[in-house]
């Protein structure tokens, strides 16, 4: 119990972002019923590593937040977000086109834009929405912070627990609290593909 319990040692700036992260993956490896070590090995990163990852500790690349996501099956681009740096400036990356980083899971494709950043408040990146019915999702999509949504292509149904199903289609734009439970299915012949950037 001492390695998921948290220490004072986090600093206050940090706590917030970094305790959604680690929580978050904690809270996936437990759903599967895995110790740290199996976490770890599943995603090839030292058990200390991963259990100062959970409390918050030490801030993780990208690299290895993608290896937890894949390992744990983690659904939500959110968790590529980690804290931004107050002071950095001058910042920048490139995404040659179809060159994102991807991310397949059984409702969707996502292509991770500008992947290379490591902190940063927003993320952008294009989904392809191979869903075509609700009942292919487990449970409704929810994280924290809001996002954008902008259809490149096809004709899709935005569905979320709050309001009536909305279709959309190419052009049509849309901005929501991500805490709210959704989900997108395609209605058209070809998988719908939209712009999405989550913000913390």
């Amino acid at each position: 119990m001492g390695d998921e319990s948290r220490t004072d040692a986090v600093g206050l700036e940090d706590q917030d972002d970094g305790a959604v992260l680690g929580r978050s993956i904690r809270d996936a490896r437990r759903a599967k019923g895995w110790t740290l070590e199996e976490a770890g090995r599943a995603a090839g990163i030292g058990r200390s590593t991963l259990s100062k990852i959970e409390n918050n500790q030490t801030k993780p690349s990208f690299d290895i937040v993608r290896r937890l996501t894949q390992a744990l099956e983690l659904s939500t681009p959110q968790l590529f977000l980690q804290s931004g740096q107050p002071g950095m400036a001058g910042r920048r990356d490139f995404t040659a086109k179809g060159q994102g980083e991807t991310r397949d899971t059984p409702t969707y494709l996502h292509e991770l834009l500008c992947p290379e950043l490591t902190s940063k408040r927003m993320l952008p990146y294009i989904a392809t929405i191979k869903a075509r019915d609700i009942s292919e999702f487990d449970t409704w999509i929810r994280h924290s912070g809001e996002e954008f949504m902008y259809v490149l292509s096809g004709e899709l149904i935005f569905v979320s627990e709050h309001y009536r199903p909305l279709p959309m289609k190419a052009g049509d734009s849309l901005y929501y609290d991500s805490g709210m439970g959704h989900g997108c299915i395609s209605t058209s012949k070809e998988d719908a593909r939209v712009l999405w950037v989550s913000l913390e």
